[in-house]
């Protein structure tokens, strides 16, 4: 699961510094060509009336008053080639096993913390660190079962990864409901393209934990924590 974002310095995804289409984005740019501002201008507002129609808000936390608001939407897409995104995945992959291997250290022989990678002191001093996990071995040594990684893309275009969200790794709800909105905004657009889906991840989810529930225990009980509903 991953959130993408660009930094102060400007990339067009669309456009390159010659002005024209970038290739994985010339079918999408051809489109608002053909549609006008008017047309555009119609989807955008219809896709906005989705999303209050279907109750999709983020909340405020900032002001102390925890206010949900209607979730900002453009429905311009962010075209990124497949062959671009392989190598992200790759990255975010090996990202996340670097990060369990991590965790699992940290509860067994800490020897990142004896060659001085990581301060003893901040560690003990985390009021996420749980004493009880010491010594504990999960499956697979999967300790973080799911990710929510920031990506940001540069001025030159290169994707960095700003944070990796394990704790509360929020947002994959908001995918997956960007995805439908952009179907009904852009049903033509879908229809022409190979698009990569995004629908599977609650069965992939349900897999992923079935996976590691104990190997005596034929149909195990699945349950996702959440500090409220929705």
């Amino acid at each position: 699961m991953a959130e993408l974002r660009t930094t102060g310095n400007t990339y067009d995804e669309l456009i390159d510094s010659d002005g024209a289409p970038r290739p994985a984005a010339k079918a999408l740019a051809d489109l608002l060509d053909r549609l006008g501002m008017a047309e555009l201008q119609e989807r955008q507002d219809l896709a906005e009336l989705d999303i209050l129609a279907f109750g999709i808000t983020f909340t405020v936390y900032s002001d102390g008053r925890g206010i949900d608001r209607a979730w900002p939407f453009d429905i311009i897409p962010r075209v990124i080639p497949a062959s671009e995104w392989r190598v992200v995945e790759r990255g975010l992959k090996q990202r996340l096993r670097a990060v369990n291997h991590f965790i699992d250290d940290l509860y067994h022989e800490q020897r990142v913390v004896a060659d001085g990678v990581f301060p003893a002191d901040l560690l003990a001093e985390s009021v996420n660190y749980r004493p009880e996990c010491r010594g504990a071995s999960p499956k697979f040594g999967v300790w973080a079962h799911i990710c929510g990684s920031d990506l940001v893309r540069d001025a030159d275009g290169t994707m960095y990864v700003l944070e990796d969200n394990l704790r509360v790794p929020s947002g994959v709800s908001y995918v997956l409901e960007n995805r439908a909105v952009s179907k009904r905004a852009f049903a033509d657009l879908f229809a022409e393209q190979s698009i990569l889906p995004v629908d599977a991840y609650t069965d992939e989810l349900d897999r992923m934990l079935t996976s590691i529930a104990p190997d005596d225990v034929e149909r195990p009980t699945i349950a996702v924590l959440s500090d409220r509903i929705g």
